[in-house]
C-alpha cells in the first residue's frame, strides 16, 4: 500500500514567501527610521545651541560663558576666568572640547542651563554635554579657536561663522545626512564641515582626504566631527 506523500503547495510556498518579504521589509524600515531619529537628534543639537545664546543674551544682555557678572545674573552661576583677560570681550573663548572647568567654553553650559535655557549637570569637572550617539558637543568663537586648521592661511575656504558648534562621534553615513539637511551636502564646503579625529576629544581636527568635494568621500563606518558655523 503505497504512503501519501506531503509537501508545500505552490500556493502555501508563495504565502511563506511573501510573509518572509514583509518581514525584511519590516526591518529594513524600521532601521531606516532609526537612522533618521539619530539624524534628527543630531540636527537639534545644532539648532538648538543658537537658542540658548540668544536666549541668554536677551535676559541678562552677556553672552553665556563670557559673562563676567554670571554670578549675579544667575544664582549659583560661576563666571569663566580662563582663557585670561577674555572675559566680557563678547566672543566665547576656549576650545569647543576644553577640559578646562573654568573655560568659557565650558561654563557656557553651566550659565545656559541654570538661566533655564538647557537641562544638565551645573556642577562638576566636565560640563560637556553628548549628542545621540554618545559623542561630545561644544561651542567656540569663530576665530583663533576655530577648529579648521585651514581658517589661519585660506579663510575663503574656511568654515566661519560668529560661533563654530561641534559634535564628535558621528558615523560618516549619519554626517552625510545631516550636511544635506542643513547645509549643502558638500562635507568641505558651506557652513557645515566634516573632520577626521583621533578621538572623541581631539585637540586638532584635520579634513578628510579625498580629491573630489563629495560627501561620498565620508566612510560611513568611520567616525568624525562634525562642525557648523552659526
Amino acid at each position: 500500500m503505497k504512503q501519501k506523500q506531503s509537501g508545500f503547495t505552490l500556493i502555501e510556498i508563495a504565502i511563506v514567501l511573501v510573509i518572509i518579504g514583509l518581514l525584511l521589509g519590516g526591518v529594513l524600515k524600521g532601521q531606516e527610521l532609526i537612522n533618521s531619529a539619530k539624524v534628527k537628534n543630531l540636527a537639534t543639537d545644532f539648532k538648538n545651541i543658537p537658542i540658548y545664546i540668544y536666549g541668554y543674551q536677551d535676559k541678562y544682555r552677556s553672552l553665556p560663558g563670557d559673562d563676567a557678572a554670571a554670578s549675579s545674573h544667575v544664582s549659583g552661576a560661576t563666571s569663566a576666568t580662563t582663557p585670561s583677560g577674555k572675559q566680557s570681550n563678547g566672543v566665547i573663548d576656549g576650545s569647543w572640547d576644553s577640559v578646562t572647568g573654568t573655560d568659557e567654553t565650558q561654563l557656557f553650559w553651566q550659565h545656559v542651563r541654570l538661566a533655564g535655557l538647557a537641562t544638565g549637570p551645573t556642577s562638576g569637572a566636565d560640563l560637556l554635554p553628548t549628542n545621540s550617539v554618545g559623542g561630545l558637543i561644544g561651542i567656540t568663537n569663530g576665530g583663533t579657536n576655530n577648529p579648521d586648521p585651514a581658517y589661519a592661511t585660506t579663510p575663503a575656504t574656511a568654515l566661519r561663522g560668529t560661533y563654530i558648534v561641534c559634535s564628535a562621534g558621528i558615523l560618516g553615513k549619519y554626517a552625510k545626512q545631516l550636511d544635506i539637511q542643513m547645509d549643502d551636502g558638500n562635507f568641505k564646503g558651506g557652513s557645515m564641515r566634516s573632520f577626521t579625529t583621533d578621538g572623541n576629544r581631539p585637540s586638532t581636527l584635520s579634513e578628510p582626504t579625498g580629491a573630489a568635494l563629495s560627501s561620498g568621500d565620508l566612510d560611513d563606518a568611520q567616525s568624525y566631527t562634525v562642525c557648523m558655523g552659526v
